[in-house]
């Protein structure tokens, strides 16, 4: 028999009051977008990261909370029925608004909030790269505590493993499986968050639109797909290719060419003049 730690019991649902039920994983969204909040603005308001070009007043910080929130909502459910679930949901289109079961999709929500950001910035006067710049700042966290939700949750674990921090999860096989929503909390959210927070307030990158989330991309790319060698692929979905691609995989490799032209475009554009910022 396999060792195996006991899996924490912990409930998905933190409060439940009557009909109304807080969850750890509604939780971690809310907190997740309050601290990006509280970041971007400190962010827009240390005017030594910007060397004075243009960005979102502090203002406008709010309404850009909005615009993310719809887009990674939106987003990451769209992202998952046409990523990893569109043939059950074509059958029961009325379940796609039942969010409260699950089913989201982290690419998904970064294409949401991508065109949220776009839309934002078109409005307001901004460049588009810089409100990326700060959104890829302060994503970090929401994604870490995102996927210590996951763990709660008992989803999206590992696969089988005899390593000696394995868990049984709840409503699996009963077959001891690596903790890999743990393994992504720390690389996509605390490796990153680390990774970010010295080059924005020690190197100035921010300095340079689109550098900061062509960072962001790269290592979550990577990491992600690391991750995914020992992530228990969707079971509607399985593997793509020779029993090792998975949807996750490509997904970040796509993710990775696109992070990887805007450092590119970052890093190869001409010195630019200070703008106002008012």
């Amino acid at each position: 028999m396999l060792f195996a730690l006991p899996f924490p019991p912990i409930s998905p649902v933190l409060v439940e009051l009557g009909p109304v039920s807080i969850r750890w994983y509604g939780l971690a969204y809310v907190t997740g977008l309050i601290f990006g909040w509280w970041y971007i603005i400190r962010l827009v308001e240390t005017e030594r990261l910007w060397n004075g070009l243009k960005r979102p007043k502090a203002t406008d910080i709010d309404d850009l909370l909005v615009w993310m929130t719809l887009g990674v909502v939106l987003g990451g459910r769209v992202g998952y029925i046409l990523f990893y679930n569109f043939a059950a949901y074509s059958e029961n289109p009325w379940e796609i608004l039942q969010i409260w079961h699950g089913g989201m999709s982290v690419h998904g929500g970064f294409i949401g909030t991508a065109i949220a950001q776009y839309l934002f910035a078109r409005r307001r006067g901004l460049n588009v790269l810089t409100v990326f710049d700060l959104s890829a700042a302060a994503v970090p966290v929401g994604l870490f505590l995102g996927r210590l939700a996951n763990f709660v949750n008992g989803e999206l674990y590992g696969r089988v493993t005899d390593v000696p921090w394995a868990f049984v999860f709840p409503n699996s096989d009963g077959l001891p499986r690596h903790p890999s929503q743990l393994y992504e909390a720390g690389l996509e959210g605390l490796l990153i968050f680390t990774v970010l927070t010295p080059l924005i307030w020690k190197s100035g990158i921010l300095k340079k639109p689109g550098l900061a989330v062509g960072i962001f991309g790269l290592i979550y790319a990577a990491a992600r797909i690391l991750v995914e060698t020992v992530r228990e692929p969707d079971p509607q979905v399985g593997f793509l290719a020779g029993g090792f691609l998975t949807m996750g995989m490509l997904l970040s490799a796509i993710t990775a060419v696109a992070a990887l032209a805007l450092v590119v475009l970052a890093l190869g554009g001409r010195t630019r003049r200070p703008e106002p910022s008012s």
